[in-house]
């Protein structure tokens, strides 16, 4: 397992997944927000202790997450070092790749956002109750985190597609409009049109999309046990109120899990679920996440696997049998009459790599327009990778010494052999002046272009998406960034400006400050019954307050006893209207226990 301990976290995240980290701005919580956090996680406690799987109960014990406020994530991240864990703030709905690769190094992201009071029961956008409260706990349970970082690792070699691209742009869009309480029912119509447009538009269930479901129906929606009598360990039911109780109904079917059947199910996330997969163990996840990578291009190489990386239209990897990899855009492929691939070549910036390490003089900035190189055995069927110097020399590859290398798919190399690199004593590359390669009649390299640098290799043994090295490749990106606008880069970020809390707020502030302080003196009792008038005159539809305010009268002095009534036929009018009245009998169970 892979863990990135105390401030060296954020040096070992590489530079294409930093700009996706945020701050806290803890300031900016307002008092409302708080008692939302604590109105869910109270919930939690209450009500999961026999619905969810033992080691949730037990990993919010351990966790050290605390009920009466949102936590920090420093505090997140002394919680999840005792597992070699840790946790970052992100920024919203981040890409799948980014998610993923941030698992697999151990780093639980969280978003800094919290659900609004009116989506307390269910929001389809991440936040950092369905983060903290959610994927944290669990954790710490070694055989789920085990699943969870296979996933992740797993999750960063999935091949995308353009098109899949957009449609999670548009449903990041969604997940913004829906959770935004200005949206009108026309921009939230619009949203769900452009997701059901963009996800049409996907021809192929990529590899991303199918490890994506896979993680919807297991980490985020995920039930255990008996299929009769399953247990919730999926986040997105830990950390919502509503679906935690709804999924236990007749409305939600329970089916046995199957990576297929996960793979085979579109993710939904403006609504509760109607289906639930129930597994036995953990341990039956980790095989079902090993079937599938065991299908993807980064286990399976060969032509398919280029084809992937081509279709995907970014970075990617592709390795030879050699252990030469190279790290570009897959532009185009050429095949034999049997579609196997006898030529490959990236555009743009390339570079190369082995053993997760770039080639010395093979970065980005000298392979800047590409790179081509041929595939498979030269003809008679001899593989370069595995001739030794006396048969390199019979083939006429010495340096110093014209050559002609012909490949047994037609592709023919002819120069003056320049350079051979190696590595470990695995030949890597061959450097040729002079060089002219040819397929079929065509042209496919000029001795005017320089320079050729042909790969050794005769078969892809793997290829997935991003760099085999992101920290040399992405370097030059990060420094080209910063160059272009010197002064951007040394600027100091502006200092958030707090808007002023709100007269429910400050009313919602006072609360806290006297829960905080436990025990009740006579100036306190008075100002909850200002507290409760206020209410009853400015503020008649909130029932948040009302529910805090019951609970102190319950709990806290005497001399509040009198307040029980007017709050409990207070609540019970506003519970008439049926969107909150899940929400106030909830929170009476709790109190009432």
């Amino acid at each position: 397992m892979r863990t990135i301990e105390g401030v060296d976290r954020m040096k070992q995240i590489p530079p294409h997944i930093k700009k996706y980290v945020a701050e806290q701005h803890y300031d900016q919580y307002t008092p409302i927000n708080h008692a939302v956090w604590r109105y869910v996680m109270r919930q939690n406690h209450h009500a999961l202790k026999d619905r969810a799987h033992p080691a949730f109960v037990e990993g919010l014990r351990s966790s050290g997450i605390v009920t009466e406020q949102i936590p920090r994530v420093s505090e997140m991240n002394a919680c999840l070092a005792k597992i070699g864990w840790g946790a970052v703030i992100v920024s919203g709905l981040i890409p799948g790749a980014v998610f993923y690769e941030l698992l697999a190094s151990g780093i639980l992201p969280i978003a800094a956002e919290i659900r609004k009071l009116t989506n307390i029961e269910y929001t389809p956008a991440p936040d950092i109750i369905h983060e903290a409260a959610g994927h944290a706990p669990i954790l710490f349970d070694p055989e789920y985190r085990a699943y969870v970082q296979q996933i992740g690792e797993i999750g960063t070699k999935a091949f995308s597609m353009k098109e899949r691209g957009e449609a999670f742009e548009a449903l990041r869009q969604l997940t913004i409009v829906m959770e935004d309480p200005n949206s009108t029912a026309e921009e939230k119509a619009a949203a769900q049109r452009l997701v059901e447009e963009k996800q049409k538009a996907v021809a192929l269930l990529s590899e991303a999309e199918q490890v994506s479901r896979l993680f919807w129906a297991t980490v985020e929606y995920g039930l255990i046990g008996d299929i009769d009598h399953p247990r919730i360990y999926g986040a997105g039911l830990l950390s919502s109120v509503g679906e935690s109780k709804h999924c236990f109904t007749d409305a939600v079917a329970k089916l046995p899990y199957t990576v297929e059947a996960c793979a085979a199910s579109p993710k939904i996330v403006t609504e509760m679920q109607s289906k639930l997969f129930v597994c036995q163990s953990f341990d039956e996840l980790k095989a079902g996440a090993e079937s599938l990578a065991s299908t993807m291009a980064y286990r399976v190489g060969g032509t398919e696997s280029l084809q992937k990386a081509k279709r995907s239209k970014q970075v990617a990897t592709f390795e030879l049998n050699s252990g030469l990899c190279v790290t570009g855009i897959v532009s185009e492929i050429m095949t034999d009459q049997s579609g196997e691939a006898v030529y490959v070549k990236t555009s743009g910036e390339t570079a190369l790599s082995a053993s997760k390490q770039q080639l010395p003089g093979h970065g980005t900035d000298y392979h800047a327009s590409g790179f081509g190189t041929p595939i498979g055995l030269l003809a008679g069927g001899i593989a370069l990778e595995g001739c030794d110097d006396e048969a390199l020399a019979s083939l006429g590859v010495v340096v110093g010494s014209d050559t002609a290398l012909a490949f047994a798919s037609g592709v023919v190399v002819t120069g003056r052999v320049k350079q051979m690199l190696r590595q470990n004593n695995d030949l890597l590359l061959i450097s040729f002046d002079d060089c002219i390669v040819t397929l079929a009649g065509n042209v496919l390299f000029k001795k005017e272009w320089g320079t050729f640098d042909m790969a050794v290799g005769s078969r892809i043994v793997s290829a997935y998406p991003g760099a085999a090295d992101p920290l040399a490749f992405y370097q030059s990106e990060s420094a080209n960034s910063a160059n272009a606008d010197p002064e951007m880069a040394a600027t100091e970020p502006e200092p958030v400006q707090l808007a002023p809390l709100s007269a429910l707020e400050l009313l919602y502030q006072q609360v806290a400050a006297i829960r905080a302080q436990h025990v009740l003196d006579e100036s306190n009792v008075q100002a909850i019954f200002s507290i409760h008038q206020e209410l009853v005159n400015k503020h008649p539809s909130d029932w948040l307050l009302r529910m805090e305010l019951l609970e102190l009268s319950l709990a806290s002095h005497p001399g509040l006893s009198s307040l029980e009534e007017p709050l409990r036929e207070e609540l019970a009018a506003l519970s008439q209207d049926p969107a909150l009245t899940n929400l106030i009998m909830n929170g009476l169970a709790v109190i009432d226990v």
